[in-house]
């Protein structure tokens, strides 16, 4: 199998550490488990490395915005950034488009910018941060452009933990909420990110009624996916099922040796960790396609 694809990378570098720009506090960081080392950030260079030790050939870089700027604690993370880095590396990373529904019609010129101009391959929400959910009113013009560039739209579905002790969000996106967005919008491709913990067989129910709503395993080590959604993965929903981590939540490294040690047949594996990407990233290099040889 060629290279894994990560659908869900968080920019998180000594830079946007010290910008406030992570999104989390030393109060998560130690709830994940993370090692002390790591708490200041890790450079692009090194998490490459940690990719390829992994084998995860290409992650999808979020450009993330995380709530109204006018409000206290939220941040985004420039598109222009998140483009740097991408075209400093093509062959490893392509962007993905935050979205903040607060802009109005800018968010729209936005998206296109990032589409047409950087070579973005998906946008990504956060509903929580915006305390809007997925079948708000205010994010469908969003949707609407999505449909008209052919990209995918990924957000956070479930409950959302308290990543900033000074910010406490509620959590908006129950799976449920996509039922009325991909009635709405038969022509997007909706990934419901995150697992949709609790309600994991919500958005399983959700992923099979719905040919246009997938489900990325990320935010939570393999070895904790619920088993009904690591069978679901495994046999009549492997082609809705993709990997992911949500880096710096989770290692990439640890990520992909639990999913080994998870027992996926060898067709489905491939799908979720490389080929479903593909099939839905359309705007992924055609380079990364063809399959390396053994």
């Amino acid at each position: 199998m060629a290279g894994a694809i990560d659908i869900v990378c968080n920019l998180y570098t000594p830079r946007e550490v010290r910008l406030g720009q992570d999104g989390i506090d030393n109060t998560f960081k130690k709830q994940i488990r993370m090692s002390p080392q790591m708490r200041k950030g890790v450079t692009i260079s090194q998490y490459l490395k940690k990719m390829d030790r992994a084998g995860i050939e290409r992650s999808l870089l979020i450009a993330v915005r995380a709530g109204d700027l006018n409000v206290k604690g939220s941040f985004a993370i420039p598109y222009k950034r998140v483009y740097d880095i991408c075209q400093k590396y093509p062959d490893r990373f392509s962007g993905l488009a935050g979205v903040d529904p607060t802009l109005g019609v800018q968010q729209l010129y936005d998206l296109d910018e990032a589409v047409y101009d950087y070579g973005f391959v998906g946008a990504h929400f956060y509903p929580h941060w915006f305390a809007m959910s997925p079948d708000a009113p205010q994010i469908y013009p969003t949707y609407a452009r999505c449909v008209e560039l052919d990209i995918p739209i990924m957000m956070q579905v479930g409950h959302n933990l308290v990543y900033q002790k000074d910010r406490r969000l509620p959590s908006v996106a129950r799976p449920i909420t996509l039922d009325q967005v991909a009635i709405d919008f038969p022509d997007l491709k909706l990934l419901g990110i995150h697992l949709g913990v609790p309600w994991t067989d919500e958005m399983i129910s959700m992923a099979w009624k719905h040919k246009n709503i997938y489900i990325g395993g990320d935010a939570y080590a393999p070895k904790h996916w619920p088993k009904q959604m690591v069978h679901y993965a495994n046999t009549y929903g492997q082609d809705k099922f993709l990997f992911g981590t949500d880096w710096p939540v989770i290692d990439p490294e640890r990520a992909v040796r639990e999913v080994e040690e998870l027992g996926f047949r060898p067709g489905p594996k491939e799908k979720i960790m490389r080929e479903n990407a593909l099939r839905i990233f359309t705007k992924i290099p055609r380079k990364a396609r063809r399959k390396k040889k053994k």
